[in-house]
């Protein structure tokens, strides 16, 4: 398998690490070659001139002796010194697979274990937070974090609508409701809201409106009406014109019928019809028959082929209907979603009892996802790291922690300078 490249690190736009890792060697090896400039300007001085260039001469060679080790053990960590192949030199490029292992294993044991997981979690409160974030005020960025939440979760509705075949994703919708409503018993439903409606009084304007469309019926509907009468009546009366009497007061007798059950609540037609809305109520429940033949009607409706023909309909224009809506940023729908965003956040970071099942929800979860998923979290880390090229990896890290290896070395430069002043000192003493 090919190893992989890495892209150069990057903030902002612009490279880091390595530039000022890159600076700060140079300075350390700036200081290296003065102090041995330095140390070879005073040889002569030490032993001829004035005591105090001995001191100056020993710190330079003590710092020149100090740098050149630091020097060595830095530039050993990342590749042989003047590229000479010495022993346990070049560490990381060398040891980058058991470097992967032990980074795996460290991150697996220290991080990812069910315990260490839960602990770290105890004491953080998810909820809160998350209502804090929503909730916030627009003038610290809550409005525009709803904004974007609510307009990325609208073009994805949209995108998954999109992508999902719609003569499929209806018949699964449609078998789905055809589904529950073949296993609802509807009957004894039907009846206990007719009860329940009843003893309420909350039937009276169905009965009205049922009384009002007869009469708007029967209106529409008086020249068949006519017709009807004037040939049912013997020939006589045709013949005498009595027909278009009896048939005026025909209707008239059932205008005045439907408008005196309006007018009178107590009318004996309203109670006829009240009577038997409580039996159908009652036998809704009650009578097998009647229940048998409403699941009848039931099964016949759901396998109807123009029921199904027009409940796919219908979930067409649902599906176009919220893709228009969801990349409309006018529509009301992101409003609505703004506010329920807002007031979710508000629940969130008020509510404790709220806060401490999410959390707990949260951590469970967590602790979830690092006991199944671990093992593999930790093994996408070491195979990365394994992937990657020797010299990609020995760049990565110089570059994070080169900065403060070349201060390793101008501080081991300067260190080892005082300890040679030092020694000095105690040689003359001694």
């Amino acid at each position: 398998m090919a190893r992989r490249s890495l892209p150069p690190l990057t903030l902002r736009g612009q490279p880091i690490s390595q530039d000022r890792a890159r600076r700060m060697r140079w300075t350390a090896t700036a200081m290296l070659a003065a102090m041995a400039a330095l140390f070879i300007a005073t040889h002569g001085l030490a032993t001829s001139g004035h005591p105090a260039w001995g001191y100056v001469n020993a710190f330079a060679e003590a710092a020149m002796v100090g740098g050149l080790a630091d020097w060595f053990a830095v530039t050993a960590l990342f590749r042989h010194p003047l590229g000479l192949p010495i022993p346990h030199t070049a560490i990381i490029p060398e040891n980058k697979n058991r470097i992967a292992d032990t980074m795996a294993a460290f991150l697996r044991e220290n991080f990812l274990t069910p315990a260490v997981v839960a602990r770290r979690m105890a004491g953080m409160n998810i909820a809160r937070a998350a209502g804090e974030f929503l909730a916030a005020s627009p003038a610290r960025g809550g409005a525009d974090a709803r904004s974007r939440i609510t307009s990325g979760a609208a073009e994805l509705l949209a995108e998954v609508l999109e992508s999902l075949d719609p003569d499929r994703l209806g018949q699964q919708v449609r078998a789905g409701l055809a589904g529950q409503l073949a296993r609802l018993d509807i009957a004894p439903l039907a009846g206990r809201m007719i009860e329940m409606a009843m003893a309420d009084r909350r039937h009276q304007p169905l009965i009205d409106g049922f009384v009002r469309w007869a009469g708007l019926t029967i209106e529409d509907n008086e020249e068949t009406l006519r017709e009807i009468i004037h040939q049912r009546v013997a020939g006589v009366l045709r013949w005498a014109g009595l027909d278009k009497t009896i048939s005026a007061s025909v209707l008239d007798g059932l205008y005045k019928l439907l408008a005196e059950v309006l007018v009178h609540p107590d009318h004996p037609l309203r109670a006829k019809i009240e009577e038997g809305l409580a039996k159908l109520g009652h036998d809704l429940q009650h009578d097998p028959e009647t229940r048998a033949r409403v699941e009848a009607m039931k099964r016949d409706l759901i396998a109807n082929p123009a029921v199904a023909e027009w409940w796919t309909g219908v979930w067409e224009r649902i599906r176009q209907s919220l893709i228009r809506r969801a990349r409309d940023p006018e529509s009301q729908m992101g409003a609505e979603m703004r506010q329920m965003l807002a007031e979710l956040g508000e629940a969130l970071a008020t509510d404790a009892r709220l806060q401490e099942q999410i959390n707990r929800f949260a951590r469970r979860t967590v602790v979830g996802v690092a006991t199944r998923y671990g093992d593999q979290i930790v093994r996408l880390v070491s195979e990365t790291v394994k992937r990657w090229d020797t010299t990609t990896i020995t760049a990565r890290v110089e570059g994070a922690v080169g900065r403060d290896l070349q201060f390793i070395r101008i501080n081991g430069t300067l260190v080892g300078g005082l300890v040679g002043m030092l020694l000095h000192a105690l040689t003359g003493v001694l």
